[in-house]
């Protein structure tokens, strides 16, 4: 449409993405990919933190490019979470919050292994951020939108957010992200004269589709669906880990799980990721992880969820001996 025109529907999606994320007065950009969204978000916050440090968990996916891809050490303090389980205070002692600008957070897709970050880690980091004058910035590309049975992954930590990047599920396949910001961040980024442009930014098109995504979503309840269908996911997923002692853990929330298998059972993972796409079921396999990804339509209905763990429990009980 060009720089010149505007379109209502760009409002309209913007007002609904607002108040989803209570950020009244606030203000969004619309953007193609979860990606960029995310980069986006990192770079204003770059621009209106007080302090010259990134904080972020370790191993956990950002972006394709850009600075919240490469998180060089100049720029970027990480937590690795394995090392914060049995000692949380020396964990938290360890980070210079003094020095740490923004905090960039996201909610337990972590790569596709659905790790989620403790509570009490995450609000202890919370509040030091916010003791030190620094932002708290949400990667909901994956965890938005429903997938963790609520409407965004920080929910489950109580998080006030200052800026939220969203993809995927907020266009429904179509290549559409949103970056959604507060009054105070959005003042910050305008006084200090940060632009950014592309083709299909505040694309109507795009618009339009957030737009009725969250209509649909909202008009079906398809938010409390997915939390509900999910915790019937879940127990399906633990009465699978009873009869099979090569599972080692089932972990993740709403309709986003994993299985982990113990490693002396890897091997076997090519040849039953394979039957189970043979019996038509396609599930995440990370080619450096011991597991398997679930992340099904919100939609799913109970007789698929059961459909499928009984090809998967056919499909294991080929290579253990109690199956």
């Amino acid at each position: 449409m060009g720089y010149r025109y505007s379109a209502d529907i760009v409002d309209e999606a913007a007002d609904k993405v607002l108040k989803l994320l209570d950020f009244p007065n606030g203000k969004c950009v619309f953007l193609s990919s979860g990606s960029e969204a995310v980069e986006f978000g990192v770079q204003i916050a770059k621009r209106v933190m007080y302090k010259p440090f990134f904080l972020c968990f370790k191993n956990y996916y950002l972006s394709a490019y850009g600075i919240s891809q490469g998180r060089n050490e100049k720029e970027w303090i990480t937590i690795d979470l394995d090392e914060c389980k049995d000692n949380l205070t020396k964990c938290i002692d360890q980070i210079p919050f003094d020095k740490i600008g923004a905090f960039i957070f996201e909610p337990g897709n972590a790569s596709g292994t659905a790790k989620l970050p403790p509570m009490d880690l995450v609000k202890e980091i919370e509040s030091k951020i916010r003791e030190n004058n620094g932002i708290i910035v949400v990667d909901e590309v994956t965890t938005g939108i429903g997938r963790t049975g609520r409407w965004f992954g920080f929910e489950h930590y109580d998080l006030r957010p200052d800026i939220v990047s969203m993809g995927k599920g907020i266009g429904n396949g179509y290549p559409v992200s949103v970056i959604g910001m507060t009054k105070s961040i959005v003042e910050q980024i305008e006084k200090s004269g940060f632009k950014y442009a592309q083709s299909h930014q505040d694309d109507p098109l795009g618009c339009a589709v957030v737009d009725k995504v969250i209509s649909v979503i909202n008009d079906n309840d398809i938010i409390n669906r997915a939390a509900t269908i999910g915790m019937i996911f879940e127990q399906f997923l633990k009465s699978l880990m009873k009869k099979h002692d090569c599972i080692k853990e089932i972990r993740g929330v709403g309709l986003m799980y994993v299985i982990e298998f113990k490693e002396s059972f890897y091997s076997y993972l090519p040849q039953i990721h394979r039957d189970i796409f043979n019996a038509g079921y396609i599930l995440g396999f990370p080619i450096n992880g011991s597991l398997f990804r679930f992340y099904p339509p919100l939609i799913i209905e109970e007789k698929h969820i059961q459909e499928m763990i009984n090809a998967l429990d056919a499909a294991i009980s080929k290579f253990t001996v109690n199956g």
